[in-house]
């Protein structure tokens, strides 16, 4: 199975460039313990809240393009915050894609607000 690993960081202080590299090397073993074949690592600084950023757009046509089975995250966060993350986690379903996080240590788990908003997404998305 196909795997991308994404890593974010909000800053480019010195200490948040370990904390990129950290977030690889756990997400490699990660996908080594799930047995997925990594195809593309994207690694970025950026603010969470917003969601047009070059890190998102490069995941987003990998996973459009590549058929990619599963996305390995540290924790949800990194996909972003506020709004920005319900968008992203609503691309990622339409596209059929599993997240896995080291917080969960495999499959991430959504909250059951966020499943309702991504449900109600959808049928919306479905009435346009």
């Amino acid at each position: 199975m196909k795997a991308v690993i994404y890593c974010r960081v909000s800053t480019d202080k010195g200490e948040q460039e370990t904390s990129l590299e950290r977030q690889r090397e756990e997400l490699e073993l990660l996908a080594e313990k799930h047995g997925f074949e990594v195809v593309k690592v994207i690694m970025e600084q950026a603010s969470g809240y917003e969601v047009d950023r070059d890190g998102v757009f490069d995941l987003l046509s990998t996973l459009k393009e590549q058929r990619i089975d599963a996305l390995l995250i540290q924790d949800e966060t990194r996909l972003g915050r506020g709004h920005a993350r319900i968008a992203l986690l609503h691309c990622i379903q339409k596209e059929g894609v599993k997240i896995y996080t080291i917080t969960h240590n495999g499959e991430m788990q959504l909250s059951e607000a966020d499943s309702m908003v991504l449900n109600i997404l959808s049928i919306v998305e479905e009435y346009q």
